[in-house]
């Protein structure tokens, strides 16, 4: 996967597909800044160059003059391995098959989001579909609304020029601008990895996907998205709400970054609605295991009507995830000034 840097002449993004394998490899490239030498630009990087000043020279062999000195603006190899599996696009636009045909063509907006990785989960997925609803005749499943929600999200971030990895991936769905989404179980973990029918299994295949991942962009702002749909009682409606993991200061103000921008969204678009969200701490094994600052969202509850419209309707599932994009760049902004 490609990290991307300030200092790189071609800025790529990169997102990961199921087909894809996960692990080919090269050598990151950066930019030398003025009068930078090779233990400050290790150091820029979180590299110690004890342990890596002579990977440097050697990867960079043919680029370094006799005096070992660094040139302002020429590029050098990094001694961190990064994917190539990933599909790599020129900054302009580009094509990303998995949000399907209507969708697949991304413009990129800006750079507000560059340097930032998301990992994004849909909740459950393949034998297990999550919670189950009825309307008009038809059957709801969970997986599908949540991965539908987290393709538009994923979609959003990457116009940001974020690096976004999609933990759960459906090879032919793509975003649908339908109501009702078909149910099926050929959802496939990352890397073309089947879904266990365990459930502890689904879990740990979850988990150790994302930390695989989050060693290679340490240093880097990392944060987990898990999107799910509750199941309560037909009479009990619930807005959007988020969990974070006891003690995570930083997940829990994730979380309550995201339940600001949203209670100001609907102060906005529904003045008279109101918003009663919460951002609350409860352990769950996501949460406690994955690496990265994670929350874990909740979008409503599929047996309620009125919950329904949030999921059914296209309009609405498009502005979650426009409102969620509105408020992880307001978090990455923020983590930038701790």
């Amino acid at each position: 996967m490609c990290k991307i840097f300030i200092f790189r002449i071609s800025i790529f993004f990169a997102i990961v597909f199921v087909s894809q394998g996960l692990f080919a490899q090269e050598y990151q490239k950066v930019e030398a800044e003025s009068g930078e030498g090779i233990y400050s630009l290790l150091r820029r990087f979180n590299l110690d160059p004890k342990d890596y000043y002579n990977t440097f020279l050697e990867i960079n062999k043919n680029r370094l003059n006799p005096d070992l000195q660094l040139l302002k603006g020429k590029t050098y190899f990094l001694p961190i391995v990064v994917d190539t599996t990933a599909l790599e696009t020129e900054r302009q636009s580009g094509v990303f098959p998995i949000f399907g045909k209507k969708y697949e063509k991304v413009e990129f907006k800006d750079d507000k989001l560059q340097g930032a990785v998301f990992y994004i989960i849909s909740g459950h997925g393949g034998p297990d579909p999550g919670a189950m609803g009825k309307k008009n005749g038809h059957t709801l499943c969970e997986d599908e609304y949540a991965y539908d929600v987290c393709l538009r999200l994923a979609r959003n971030l990457i116009e940001h020029s974020a690096t976004v990895y999609i933990i759960t991936q459906d090879p032919d769905d793509g975003i649908r601008d339908e109501e009702y989404l078909k149910c099926d179980k050929d959802e496939m973990c990352l890397g073309n990895k089947k879904i266990p029918l365990n459930a502890v299994e689904r879990l740990k295949q979850k988990v150790e996907t994302v930390n695989q991942l989050f060693e290679k962009h340490l240093g880097q702002y990392q944060r987990k998205l898990e999107i799910h749909v509750d199941s309560r009682y037909s009479n009990q409606k619930v807005d959007i709400y988020f969990y974070y993991h006891p003690g995570s200061n930083k997940g829990k103000q994730l979380g309550e970054t995201l339940l600001k921008t949203i209670h100001d969204k609907y102060k906005q678009h529904q003045p008279n609605r109101g918003y009663k969200g919460t951002v609350t701490e409860r352990k769950l094994y996501t949460l406690k295991n994955t690496k990265p600052v994670s929350t874990y969202i909740e979008l409503g509850n599929i047996n309620h009507p009125r919950d329904l419209e949030r999921l059914i309707i296209v309009d609405n599932r498009q502005a979650i995830a426009n409102w969620l994009t509105l408020g992880l760049i307001k978090d990455f902004e923020n983590s930038k000034r701790r």
